[in-house]
């Protein structure tokens, strides 16, 4: 596990573009926190570190429940804070974008219970007093792990 304290909405920014710099095709990012942690600023971070076109706004798929975007990589952004478990996942087909060539960010992933890959990096975001921003972050079983040396910097 690696904490990050992001103290400004900046520093949160800057992380998530490293993040979609980062991303290799089939790469999944499970972000987990409580409403209005900035799951979805964090992604829309991620998105311009994966080149998506400004005018292709990231917003929230709490209705739609999967929002795609085109750049470096396809972005398949998906949150399933309003499925009940795997089973709604898998009945939906989402657990396929799992392995596509593109990046998949999921919001409230706990919910897809054992259907996340061990490869993941899972990020709990908490707000801080100050309104700081704290990461901890789970590497997973994949290339994460290395990846991670080019964040080292970030990390308390």
């Amino acid at each position: 596990m690696k904490t990050i304290r992001l103290p400004t909405l900046a520093a949160t920014m800057a992380f998530g573009r490293l993040l979609g710099q980062a991303a290799r095709p089939g790469d999944v990012i499970c972000l987990d926190g409580d409403l209005g942690a900035g799951k979805t600023t964090l992604t829309q971070a991620i998105a311009q570190g994966l080149e998506v076109p400004a005018h292709d706004y990231v917003t929230s798929p709490s209705f739609a429940i999967l929002h795609e975007y085109q750049g470096r990589l396809p972005l398949y952004h998906m949150d399933f804070y309003r499925l009940t478990g795997a089973a709604d996942i898998q009945d939906l087909g989402l657990d396929e974008y799992f392995s596509l060539s593109g990046l998949a960010v999921l919001e409230w992933c706990e919910r897809a219970g054992g259907l996340i890959p061990a490869t993941r990096l899972k990020i709990n975001l908490t707000i801080g007093h100050d309104e700081s921003r704290l990461f901890t972050c789970d590497l997973g079983l994949g290339s994460w792990q290395e990846r991670w040396l080019d964040f080292d910097f970030l990390t308390d």
